[in-house]
């Protein structure tokens, strides 16, 4: 009986000593990882210069984009809401991804045409929009 008792204090007071002597090091490990993240992305603006707008439109409409070619420009105004350009740029993401679905794999980026990719990235540049 003593054995079971003695060997079961043992036991605990390793399992704590052990917990104490990891902490610094899980959290030296926590911070390490933070520290290696990708910073926060910026978030979209609010607006969109209609001058930005009209020449994102036209620079996807070139790329082959049949909703871009259909939308209309924006004239009789300084800005549109961000949500004009995130639609225009998600709509003729899914438009060229379902035209380039038969690409080889080493001729896309994104499952779309590396050409596609780059217009729509150009695009979104053109307008400031980092995610849509």
């Amino acid at each position: 009986m003593h054995r079971t008792v003695r060997n079961a204090l043992v036991t605990l007071v390793a399992a704590g000593a052990l917990t104490a002597a990891l902490a610094p090091v899980a959290t030296a490990a926590e911070q390490a990882r933070t520290a290696t993240r990708a910073p926060a992305r910026p978030a979209n603006p609010k607006t969109v210069k209609a001058d930005a707008y009209n020449q994102a439109r036209s620079i996807l409409a070139q790329a082959g984009s049949q909703t871009a070619a259909k939308s209309h420009p924006i004239h009789g105004k300084n800005d549109v809401p961000v949500s004009y350009g995130t639609s225009l740029l998600a709509a003729a993401r899914d438009e060229f991804r379902a035209a380039d679905k038969y690409l080889p794999a080493g001729q896309k980026k994104s499952d779309m045409s590396i050409a596609h990719y780059n217009a729509i990235h150009s695009a979104a540049r053109t307008m400031g929009i980092d995610r849509w």
